[in-house]
């Protein structure tokens, strides 16, 4: 009987050993698909956003009111949407329990900005004391650093960037001119 349990004993092993291989290759692919999923998702943007992605890595933590640079991302902070201090209401009124921020930025000569965002958040460019139209817009919610990316025309100079909307209170954003 002890020798029919020692046989036994090594199969048995062998297959449970079998079965936490098999196991653990399903779950590396797994982790390689999800991954790949990912990387396709910020693919699905209409222009690239391989830039933001590395910016939003280092981006450092500023304040409301700050100057946002062409050519650099923040960790913006926000603070409930009714205490914002917006210049003008924002297009698409906050829903309550929201956040907002103002922020600046130079327009450089060529006039055109790209102003990406970590997640959902409503954006009003502002300059010369009226809002402008965005000329291009892209967002999907399979990529997991950056939510939209939205584009403006305007003159060179200072403008006004308005953020609101947003579900938490702080918001990576990246100025960038446009590919």
């Amino acid at each position: 009987m002890v020798v029919y349990v020692a046989r036994v004993f090594p199969s048995n092993w062998g297959l449970f050993a079998m079965k936490k291989v098999i196991i653990a290759l399903f779950a590396i692919l797994a982790c390689g698909s999800a991954a790949t999923a990912e990387d396709a998702g910020c693919e699905a943007f209409k222009w690239p956003v391989t830039r933001e992605q590395v910016l939003f890595a280092a981006a450092q933590a500023t304040s409301p009111g700050a100057e946002l640079a062409v050519g650099a991302a923040a960790d913006l902070a926000l603070v409930p949407a009714e205490k914002a201090g917006f210049t003008l209401p924002p297009e698409r009124s906050p829903a309550e329990g929201t956040f907002g921020a103002v922020a600046s930025v130079e327009v450089p000569p060529e006039g055109a900005i790209q102003i990406s965002l970590s997640g959902d958040a409503w954006i009003d460019v502002i300059q010369d004391g009226h809002t402008v139209k965005s000329a291009g817009y892209s967002a999907v919610k399979t990529c997991r650093d950056i939510r939209k990316s939205i584009r403006f025309k305007l003159a060179a100079g200072p403008a006004t960037v308005q953020f609101s909307g947003a579900r938490k209170a702080e918001l990576k954003v990246a100025v960038l001119a446009p590919e």
